[in-house]
C-alpha cells in the first residue's frame, strides 16, 4: 500500500485496478506502437495519450507530416498515414497515479489473438523502455509471440516525465522508425 498525506496525516491508500483501451488503427497496419497502460488523465478523457503535455500526438503528427489536429478523433486518423496501430502492453494492473514504476500485478493484453487477426504487422515499437520490458516479461511466449517474428523498436517515452524535449524525441523517433514512415519505403509512397 502506498502512503499519502492528508492534512498532515499519513493514510494508506490501496492501488486501483486500471484497464487499457482497445487497440486502434487501420486494418492493414504494418507497425504496432505499444505503451504500458493509460495514465490518469488519459483514463479521465478516455483517450490514448490524453495528457496535454504528453508528446505522443505531436510526434505522430510530425511523422505523418501533418499539423496536429486539436480534436482527438482527427488525431486518431493520423495513424492511417503511416499504417500504424496503437495499443498497450497491459490489459490491466494495479496502480496509484500514472507512473509506470507504480504498476503492480499486471495482466497482458491478448497479443496472440490480436497479431493473428492483423497479419500485416511486421514491426512493434515501444513507447518507452518499460513497455518493452513488460512485453518481454508478459507477452513473449514460445508458440504465441516470438521476439524474432517482428522488428522490435524501442523509442524514447513520449511521457512528460521523460525529460527530453519534443525535438530530441522526434529526432530519435524519426531515425528509428525510418523504414516505417510513408515515403521511406517504396510500397508506402504517398503522392
Amino acid at each position: 500500500m502506498a502512503a499519502e498525506r492528508v492534512k498532515g496525516q499519513q493514510i494508506e491508500s490501496s492501488p486501483v485496478v486500471k484497464y487499457s483501451f482497445p487497440p486502434i488503427g487501420p486494418k492493414n497496419a504494418r507497425l504496432l506502437i505499444l505503451g504500458t497502460l493509460p495514465g490518469e488523465e488519459s483514463l479521465r478523457r478516455q483517450q490514448y495519450y490524453g495528457h496535454p503535455r504528453n508528446h505522443f500526438w505531436p510526434l505522430i503528427a510530425a511523422l505523418a507530416n501533418r499539423e496536429l489536429p486539436p480534436i482527438y478523433e482527427k488525431r486518431l486518423a493520423l495513424l492511417n498515414v503511416n499504417r500504424w496501430a496503437l495499443w498497450d502492453v497491459l490489459e490491466g494492473a494495479e496502480r496509484i497515479g500514472s507512473a509506470d514504476s507504480a504498476i503492480r500485478n499486471p495482466t497482458a493484453n491478448a497479443f496472440g489473438t490480436y497479431l493473428a487477426a492483423n497479419p500485416a504487422i511486421e514491426a512493434i515499437a515501444f513507447n518507452g523502455q518499460k513497455a518493452r520490458d513488460l512485453f518481454r516479461r508478459f507477452v513473449v511466449k514460445p508458440g504465441i509471440v516470438a521476439e524474432d517474428d517482428f522488428d522490435l523498436i524501442e523509442l524514447p517515452s513520449s511521457s512528460p516525465l521523460y525529460t527530453k524535449t519534443l525535438d530530441e524525441k522526434l529526432t530519435v523517433w524519426r531515425s528509428r522508425l525510418k523504414g516505417h514512415i510513408a515515403g521511406s519505403r517504396q510500397e508506402l509512397r504517398v503522392k
